[in-house]
């Protein structure tokens, strides 16, 4: 049978106290600074033996519902998650679609929002301005490539 941290620490500590003479005080203090340490090894140990799982809480599928977005690493519910909050777990935005399966254009936010924000965009004229945008930009591609590959 194994024995437990207490029984351990208490004879570390009583080895101690055989060498060097101590006071209750001391001999308590010390028990529980040898409990606590053996405690912090055994859960390092622990962690470093089993393999972290990388299982999210729930299906990724259904973590993006009409008014909250479930974070797949924590469990935490919110509106949008934040790249600080994607930081807390290690990941960007893109790590954490491209781990979970979303599209790199999913919106990491609840229905909710995401269609109040693509409503408001379409009142200012946003997709109209965004084609255009883009328009200019192909013929101005268009007319530089024309003109650097030519040689003098």
């Amino acid at each position: 049978m194994e024995k437990t941290l207490v029984e351990i620490a208490a004879g570390i500590v009583k080895s101690q106290a055989m060498v060097n003479p101590m006071s209750t005080e001391e001999v308590v203090d010390s028990l529980g600074k040898v409990f606590n340490t053996l405690k912090s090894l055994r859960d390092a140990e622990v962690s470093v033996d089993e393999p972290k799982e990388d299982k999210p809480v729930m299906d990724p599928k259904k973590s993006i519902k009409r008014n909250v977005i479930v974070c797949l690493e924590c469990g935490q519910e919110f509106k949008m998650i934040s790249p600080k909050h994607l930081e807390s777990h290690g990941l960007t935005a893109k790590e954490y679609r491209k781990k979970y399966g979303f599209s790199a254009r999913q919106p990491l936010c609840a229905k909710s929002l995401s269609e109040r924000r693509s409503k408001s965009g379409k009142e200012r004229g946003l997709p109209e301005n965004l084609r255009k945008a883009i328009e200019a930009r192909k013929q101005k591609g268009a007319k530089g490539s024309g003109t650097a590959s030519g040689k003098g």
